[in-house]
């Protein structure tokens, strides 16, 4: 019952988080007089086999990541460097969702990012929807980001890969963000962010300043490796009108990644308080702590990369963990195959035992 309520919260926006760093790839569509037009996308399935208490369940579905198409324009004037992005993301599982309506042809299209960039010596500057700033490092490090993870049996959208077991989710969110230069591998990034609210008569909950997040990044490379190092905050409150109480909410997260050869290790980690373990731009109506780690290890020999990880995660005394194998081989460029194999545990809960195996399209 709690996973079947988790996962009606997240099917609205489970994502692709690693995609937005590949915003400018793609296909180039128009290039002409200092203006170019590109489209990039994703596209994967996977057969899914769980084994949780008594029952047995076999699953088509989409992994961590949903299917999408996105858009890029980029364009030279007056020294700037303008740009803008707008990607579209769909489920390919809402058909035979019996708790859906009767129409087995309706697929919601979901809007993820749609902003606008201008560069310069500055630095840059985002305003519009994109991925939120807190956390945001700890998902796009993720090495089984093209897998599946943590797979509720219900849902009709995608999995949830490491969230709650591993990060909060930095969601798609309103915002304003400046990108400083980078400066000896080190970029600061800080934005402000529209608030969670909730204006029905009788529940009416706001804030009275806009959430605020930050993230440094540090990245560097040696002969035959790379390191990077990640740290983001997040700070915001809510007000009840009901009682007129306020709930302070703030959070930090950080990683860190080091590659030698085809070896790479990843670490990561978050502290938070009234912000849920789910979407991190949320804030809880109490004060509620929560903490987690994600440890990872890969390598990759030719076209194949193994992956192990393990993750964990305290919910205000809940603990929930998911201990995952992949492994991924590719074809090419643009396809991989995945073999996957996952146990999620949680207080009060079946164990979830999942073999996962399916293709990942992207160009």
């Amino acid at each position: 019952m709690k996973n079947k309520k988790m996962t009606t919260k997240l099917l609205p926006a489970m994502i692709a988080l690693g995609m937005a760093a590949q915003a400018q790839a793609g296909i180039t569509l128009y290039d002409q007089e200092g203006t170019t037009f590109s489209a990039d996308g994703l596209l994967n399935a996977f057969y899914t086999y769980q084994d949780q208490g008594d029952q047995q369940v076999s699953r088509v579905r989409m992994g961590f990541l949903p299917n999408y198409i996105g858009f890029n324009v980029t364009k030279e004037a007056d020294g700037l460097k303008l740009g803008g992005r707008s990607s579209f993301w769909v489920t390919i599982n809402d058909s035979n969702n019996l708790n859906e309506d009767s129409t087995k042809t309706d697929t919601g299209i979901d809007v993820r990012q749609f902003y606008a960039t201008v560069d310069g010596e500055f630095g840059q500057v985002l305003f519009g929807k994109d991925f939120g700033l807190y956390a945001r490092s700890n998902i796009f490090n993720d090495e089984l980001l093209l897998g599946v993870g943590f797979a509720p049996k219900g849902t009709a959208g995608t999995t949830f890969g490491n969230i709650t077991t591993g990060y909060p989710y930095a969601n798609p969110n309103a915002q304003i963000t400046y990108r400083t230069p980078e400066v000896n591998g080190f970029k600061l990034a800080v934005g402000i962010l529209d608030p969670n609210y909730d204006f029905t008569p009788g529940n009416t909950r706001y804030s009275e300043d806009p959430r605020l997040e930050a993230e440094l990044t540090y990245g560097t490379k040696f002969d035959g490796g790379h390191f990077n190092a990640w740290i983001s905050a997040a700070v915001g409150e809510t007000t009840t009108a009901a009682t007129d109480t306020t709930v302070d909410a703030h959070g930090v997260a950080y990683g860190a990644q080091i590659g030698y050869g085809g070896l790479k290790l990843t670490v990561s980690g978050f502290d938070q308080q009234g912000i849920p373990t789910s979407f991190a731009s949320n804030n809880l109506s109490t004060e509620a702590e929560s903490d987690g780690y994600l440890v990872q290890t890969s390598y990759t020999y030719n076209s194949v990369r193994g992956v192990l990880s393990h993750g964990n995660v305290d919910n205000n005394g809940t603990e929930s963990e998911l201990n995952a194998a992949g492994l991924f081989y590719s074809i090419n460029d643009n396809l991989q195959l995945v073999a996957e194999y996952s146990v999620y545990e949680a207080d009060g809960n079946d164990d979830i035992d999942t073999i996962a195996m399916g293709a990942v399209l992207t160009w």
